[in-house]
C-alpha cells in the first residue's frame, strides 16, 4: 500500500465517524405541547360556524386550535371570536387563550378578554375589558362575574358582573357600577 491510499483511507473513515456522530447527536424538533391528547390541531385558521337556519352563527379565527381526544373540547390560542348581531355586523371577542365545549354551547375566553362593539354609524361604539368572558352564542349572550371596564366616547365605567346581548347590542354591567363622564372625550 502507499502512502497516498492510506490517507485517503484514513480520511474516509474520519468522514463516515463525523457522519455518524451528527446524525446520533441531531436535535430532535420537540413536539408542541398542544399535541399531547390531541385529535387534531389547526394552525393560522379561520372557522365559520352556521345556524340552524344556514345564517353565520360566529366566527373563529386563531393561530392555534386543539381538539382535546378525550373529552372533545377545543383549546384555542388567541382567538378571536366575530359574533353578529341583528344587522349582520359583528361583535369582536378577543383573549390570550380559548375553550370551547364538546356541543359548541358555550367558550370560556381568559386572559385579558377584549370586547368590541360592531362598526356601525349608527350606534355609540363600545369597548370592553375583562379577565373572563363565557359566551352562549345559540342564546346571543357573553357573561363574567370578574371586573369589567367599559368605554364609549365620553363616558368610563367599572363594575362587577356584566352581561351582553350581542343579538341587540345590549350590554349591561350587574354591580358596584362607576361611571366616569367627560364631555370633552365625547367630541
Amino acid at each position: 500500500m502507499n502512502k497516498r491510499t492510506l490517507v485517503v483511507g484514513a480520511l474516509l473513515l474520519a468522514t463516515l465517524w463525523s457522519g455518524w456522530q451528527a446524525w446520533n447527536n441531531r436535535q430532535q424538533a420537540p413536539a408542541a405541547p398542544a399535541a399531547a391528547g390531541a385529535d387534531y390541531i389547526l394552525h393560522d385558521f379561520e372557522i365559520i360556524a352556521l345556524d340552524a337556519q344556514g345564517k353565520e352563527s360566529l366566527t373563529l379565527r386563531a393561530p392555534q386550535l386543539a381538539r382535546s381526544s378525550k373529552d372533545e373540547t377545543l383549546d384555542i390560542s388567541k382567538p378571536l371570536f366575530l359574533l353578529p348581531d341583528n344587522a349582520g355586523k359583528h361583535w369582536q371577542l378577543a383573549a390570550a387563550t380559548g375553550w370551547v365545549s364538546a356541543d359548541g354551547e358555550q367558550m370560556i375566553l381568559r386572559g385579558g378578554v377584549k370586547g368590541d362593539s360592531p362598526t356601525d354609524p349608527a350606534i355609540v361604539p363600545t369597548t370592553f375589558r375583562s379577565d373572563t368572558l363565557t359566551i352562549y352564542p345559540r342564546r346571543n349572550l357573553a357573561q363574567t362575574e370578574d371586573v369589567v371596564e367599559m368605554t364609549q366616547p365620553g363616558l368610563s365605567q367599572r363594575g362587577v358582573g356584566m352581561q351582553l346581548d350581542t343579538a341587540t347590542r345590549n350590554l349591561r354591567l350587574l354591580s358596584q357600577v362607576k361611571t366616569r363622564y367627560e364631555p370633552s372625550a365625547a367630541r
